[in-house]
């Protein structure tokens, strides 16, 4: 359970590298736009609040990525630590975009439902 933990994890964290990329570096593109429903104005008005909050989603990325590596080297009491720190935070966020903003219900489900799987899992790997 550990090993399924640790791929969903590392594919929680390619999710919020690729939405750092959305936010911090394709923010005003067309797709992006489309993809967050903004307007150009809007975008372009929002630019450095998305920059900003992309980095939050590459950091989260960052520490789930290094706990990775850590358990993987059999520093499995920091590696899982880190995991659950980046993967929590990932988790927290998500049910906070969907108690605040219920209409995006379907972005906050696709941003938490990896690093939910992974909290389980790698929990129940470790706990037996």
């Amino acid at each position: 359970m550990v090993a399924a933990g640790l791929v969903l994890a590392a594919l929680a964290s390619a999710l919020h590298v690729y939405i750092f990329v959305l936010e911090s570096v394709l923010w005003t593109a067309p797709r992006t736009r489309a993809t967050f429903g903004t307007s150009a104005e809007e975008a372009g008005a929002t630019k450095e609040l998305a920059f900003n909050q992309g980095f939050y989603n590459l950091f989260l990325a960052i520490v789930t990525a290094v706990g990775i590596v850590a358990v993987i080297i059999g520093a499995t009491a920091v590696g899982a630590a880190l995991i659950f720190a980046g993967a929590g935070s990932m988790l927290l966020a998500a049910l906070v975009l969907l108690l605040s903003s219920p209409d995006k219900a379907r972005a906050a489900i696709t941003q938490g439902t990896l690093p939910l799987l992974t909290v389980i899992l790698l929990a129940l790997g470790l706990a037996l």
